[in-house]
């Protein structure tokens, strides 16, 4: 039968593969396109004596740089899903964190007006935080207490 439940999942579990593949593919392009960019518009300010380094100019750097860390992140749980075909939420916690920093980071001059922005960029910060904390706790392998005596790593021979 063409759509019994065994051929379907297979076609849709095909499906999704061949997505992520193309979606990776399609990511690390764009990401080698920015990085190309990034690194010439650096080498091209560091040439310039002009460029002042304390402005927004480092803001901008620093953006970029995050972005690219960012789409790491995001082609890191692509290829970790072709992997184990399960999406690993601690990496996800962690690329999440990683945007909201960004943000903060590159707040545009004036936004300590915005207590609302501040305040939600904190919650948003706290809450990530501490789901990254709780998957991770729940995750970790249970350490029993050692009860035996310690034994000697000599080595006996026969």
């Amino acid at each position: 039968m063409l759509f019994d439940d065994k051929r379907y999942l297979g076609l849709i579990d095909g499906s999704e593969r061949l997505l992520a593949k193309v979606l990776g593919g399609v990511l690390l392009v764009v990401m080698v396109v920015a990085t190309v960019q990034l690194v010439s518009q650096v080498f091209w300010a560091l040439l310039n004596p002009q460029t002042t380094w304390i402005s927004d100019k480092l803001i901008k750097v620093l953006g970029d740089l995050l972005n690219l860390l960012i789409a790491l992140e995001v082609l890191q749980n692509i290829t970790s899903y072709l992997r184990r075909h399960v999406v690993q939420i601690e990496l996800v916690l962690i690329t999440a964190m990683t945007a909201v920093a960004r943000k903060v980071i590159v707040l545009p001059p004036g936004s300590e007006n915005k207590p609302q922005l501040l305040a939600g960029l904190g919650v948003a910060v706290l809450a990530l935080a501490a789901a990254y904390w709780l998957v991770r706790n729940v995750n970790r392998p249970r350490l029993r207490p050692r009860t035996e005596r310690a034994r000697s790593f000599q080595d006996q021979d026969p």
